[in-house]
């Protein structure tokens, strides 16, 4: 039996735990360019199997475990998590745990059909996020790599409208060279809509993206170039270590938000842990080594001794790797950073 719930734990940096991003496979129908990029995973590639991916079951028990240390909020990632059958299940059992507050999940919406996003709604899960990076299609095609046409995601998203999502979010990743000319083309066509559009840093996550800093458009360019076009302001954030910085339109057109990793490190306030879709914990989205859960599981641990564990790797965290990415250490070998495609944004 699962201890009463107890105030958070804290790091090695007084950072509570709160968020819990839940990968529930590795598996996407994309090859974004910059998550998985078609030359790393392309036919050939060796996805999980499986056999070796956390059941259904074992998910729900790990998320009761951090529950019970503090976590309030869990976020269902992938790869795509609309590929992993039965979610509405693993919704479903995530909303019955006590403590936790929040369920949402983020997904390129290529399978959001309004009766799955009705489905999902009636199973408990309370936001979600859509991955969009640009409007037009030669672009959005470039960067998604597998011909995907945009009006389909366009069509999930207003699916998730639809059926009741309350402040849906669309997150768009930068990149110069890309996508830049996109910033404007999505700040005009999610104003005014309900929609909460998030411009995304690239990010230097994984080893597969080939990541340049001079690639980069920062937050503060891409306010700059919404403001001069919608004149926006800086708004207060809804609670400590939120990621996006927030500004709204002058005008009442809604907001919009910048999260800038690489320019403007948040890593003081940084209240999460990544499960990955085979049981690994990490502690950051850039770190090297996991902590894994699902063989202790398997082995046929306590709920006890899974709390402990987890209460170990959390007060043993020290990591601040945006706030050190400048530094040669920091920097100069990533090749061996789990990706992206294993435990999500």
């Amino acid at each position: 039996m699962i201890e009463k719930l107890r105030d958070s734990i804290e790091d090695q940096l007084q950072r509570p735990l709160r968020d819990l991003r839940v990968s529930v496979t590795d598996r996407c129908n994309f090859r974004c360019v910059y998550c998985m990029p078609r030359e790393v995973f392309g036919p050939g590639y060796r996805f999980v199997p499986r056999s070796e991916l956390l059941r259904l079951e074992e998910i729900s028990r790990i998320a009761r475990a951090f529950a019970e240390q503090g976590v309030r909020k869990i976020r269902i990632t992938g790869g795509e998590p609309l590929i992993r059958r039965d979610l509405e299940r693993l919704v479903e059992m995530i909303a019955a745990i006590e403590g936790i507050e929040d369920i949402s999940m983020t997904t390129n919406a290529s399978m959001l059909t309004r009766e799955r996003a009705r489905s999902l709604h009636a199973a408990g899960l309370k936001r979600i996020n859509i991955s969009l990076d640009a409007l037009d299609q030669p672009t959005f095609q470039r960067i998604n790599d597998v011909e995907f046409p945009v009006g389909r995601v366009l069509q999930g998203i207003e699916h998730a409208q639809a059926v009741g999502f309350n402040r849906v979010k669309i997150n768009a990743v930068i990149r110069r060279g890309f996508n830049e000319h996109s910033i404007l083309q999505l700040a005009g066509h999610f104003r005014g809509s309900g929609a909460i559009l998030r411009f995304i840093e690239f990010m230097d996550v994984g080893s597969t993206n080939r990541w340049q800093l001079d690639e980069v458009v920062s937050a503060r360019q891409m306010a700059d170039i919404i403001h001069a076009e919608f004149p926006i302001v800086l708004v207060s954030p809804n609670y400590r270590g939120e990621v996006a910085k927030r500004w709204r339109y002058l005008d009442g057109a809604g907001e919009v938000g910048f999260i800038a990793s690489v320019t403007e490190p948040f890593c003081g306030d940084c209240a999460r842990a990544r499960l990955s879709a085979v049981g690994k914990v990490y502690t950051c989205l850039f770190a090297t080594e996991g902590h894994d859960l699902r063989d202790l599981i398997r082995e046929g641990a306590s709920d006890k001794v899974l709390a402990r564990r987890i209460r170990t790797i959390w007060m043993s965290r020290e990591d601040r790797y945006s706030e050190l990415r400048s530094s040669t250490s920091a920097t100069v070998n990533r090749a061996h950073r789990v990706e992206m495609s294993h435990i999500g944004g």
